[in-house]
């Protein structure tokens, strides 16, 4: 049976957004969604077009322009131009999945009743979604204000049968020829609609949205890596005890360190060390600390979480119809809530990536990995084993590191003054979207290493953490001679992305936070 996610009955979930950008779920209205509201809201707008009062975007021009009063048989001119104008990307298209929840967000603002878009419209928006029929948008055109205008318009253009759309089969397509092809006619906007497009933040919130699904399967990869780490350098659980986290209330590190018990549980190889005259006193910050380090990003997604859900909330538009009927102006369109946090998550996704690449060099080092061979090598001197897998780790740390860098700290005015202060939110999303696939191959990089150094050990690791090396081992052989590893990595990165690790995990030790 198809998934079916619905608009117009309530705020998105998140999995709405996900099921939709990436599973290709079918979108229906709720039951009077589009007779009640929404027609109700269009009706409100349609007669202050018929009356004397100036509206902005209904009878005037837009931006700094919005002084200019448009004569009634120019309207529809005044949309057509404004979606024509503002269709200004440039740059590289943006990821299919990515235009999915963007136009699914815009969606569901739609159909809350506050723009004042006919029925059809929405009607449309939701025709493409179902047909497949993705909008060419690029990569630079959004300053994260006024809503993610150039991306927004990019959506509407296709709606109006002009640009480009990429079809189901992902080919480069005239959006009119797309669009008859599934049945779809063209939408002529009327008064306003043209600007309810585009006046929101679901560009970078679809992108919010999606990096917190990402990002909450990898802060659990990070547990399951870094117990196997721990495990593999001769460490210890100790560190990681219950009544120990419970001095420090912080709930994050609590889930991170429960996931490591668990993985760690009953482990001969730790245990084989586990006597009084071991010389380790303790374990370096990299290992003793992971929960904690692990546990602050699970705090910071918990908080990105929040924002993002009070966004899908938002019935976000300029001027808005208000729910006593007002057609006012506002500033809701500005990015900031999302933006901030958009950058708060690339600051936890690169700490987490330096402390797993500073593990990684633990295992590089015969004075720090506890009797393991250098650089895990075959035949060390011809053979160089993991050395440079340790150089790609650093590498993408060091670009992640640049990436954390705040956008919404930036600002650029714009619209000749007009738009004097933006967000910059839509930029602090895409370099999220390039820090958590940083973070997926640095975590990868740590996988595939733990996984070697546990095959060198005498002893045999615990049920979960044997569990995830033999999952990789389904993939890429133990060590031995030195062989071409670029696939090799690229094989634990995907085992990485799709969530491969922790269930693997999961099925000897059970659910894991």
């Amino acid at each position: 049976m198809a998934e079916i996610v619905h608009v117009g009955g309530g705020p998105l979930a998140e999995d709405d957004v996900v099921a939709v950008a990436r599973r290709g779920a079918r979108v229906e209205f709720a039951p009077g969604c589009l007779d009640g509201p929404v027609a109700a809201s269009r009706r409100i707008v349609e007669d202050l077009a018929a009356s004397d009062r100036p509206a902005y975007g209904v009878s005037t021009g837009f931006g700094a322009l919005a002084t200019q009063h448009i004569p009634t048989e120019r309207r529809v001119q005044l949309q057509q131009s404004l979606i024509r104008s503002h269709a200004a990307g440039s740059g590289k298209e943006v990821e299919r999945e990515v235009v999915r929840a963007m136009m699914l967000l815009r969606l569901a603002t739609m159909a809350t009743g506050r723009t004042g878009v006919r029925p059809v419209v929405a009607e449309t928006y939701a025709a493409l979604l179902n047909a497949g029929l993705t909008p060419i948008v690029h990569e630079y055109g959004s300053l994260g204000c006024s809503g993610d205008l150039a991306p927004l318009a990019h959506c509407a253009l296709a709606v109006m049968g002009e640009g480009w759309v990429r079809d189901g089969a992902g080919e480069r397509r005239p959006s009119a020829e797309a669009m008859a092809a599934a049945g779809i006619t063209p939408v002529v906007f009327a008064e306003k609609e043209g600007l309810a497009l585009i006046n929101g933040t679901d560009g970078m919130l679809g992108m919010l949205t999606l990096a917190c699904h990402d990002l909450a399967g990898l802060l659990t990869t990070a547990d399951v890596v870094a117990a196997m780490s721990v495990e593999a350098l001769m460490g210890t659980h100790h560190a990681f005890a219950s009544d120990l986290m419970a001095l420090r209330p912080q709930l994050g590190q609590q889930d991170a360190a429960a996931n490591m018990r668990a993985m760690l549980a009953d482990s001969p190889l730790i245990a084989s060390h586990q006597v009084p005259d071991c010389p380790i006193v303790q374990d370096a910050y990299s290992l003793r600390c992971a929960p904690q380090v692990a546990g602050a990003g699970r705090d910071t997604l918990a908080h990105a979480r929040l924002v993002a859900s009070r966004e899908r909330a938002a019935a976000i538009d300029n001027p808005v119809v208000a729910p006593d009927g007002r057609v006012e102006s506002n500033g809701n369109f500005h990015g900031a809530p999302v933006g901030y946090v958009l950058d708060f998550l690339a600051i936890a996704v690169a700490d987490l990536a330096s402390i797993s690449e500073r593990r990684t060099d633990r295992f590089m080092d015969t004075k720090r990995s506890n009797g393991l061979p250098p650089f895990l090598a075959g035949d060390p001197g011809v053979d160089s084993g993991h050395m440079i897998l340790q150089y790609m780790q650093a590498g993408v740390v060091a670009e992640l590191k640049r990436l954390a860098v705040p956008a919404s700290v930036d600002s650029i005015p714009s619209s000749a003054m007009q738009e004097d202060h933006v967000s910059l939110g839509w930029h602090a999303a895409r370099k999220l979207r390039r820090a958590l696939d940083g973070l997926a191959r640095v975590l990868a990089g740590e996988a595939l290493t733990a996984a070697r150094a546990l095959d060198l050990r005498d002893h045999p690791p615990a049920a979960g953490t044997a569990a995830v090396r033999d999952r990789i081992r389904a993939e890429v052989a133990g060590p031995g001679p030195d062989r071409f590893l670029a696939p090799e990595i690229e094989a634990v990165v995907e085992l990485v992305r799709s969530g491969e690790l922790v269930r693997a995990a999961e099925a000897a030790v059970g659910p894991l936070a």
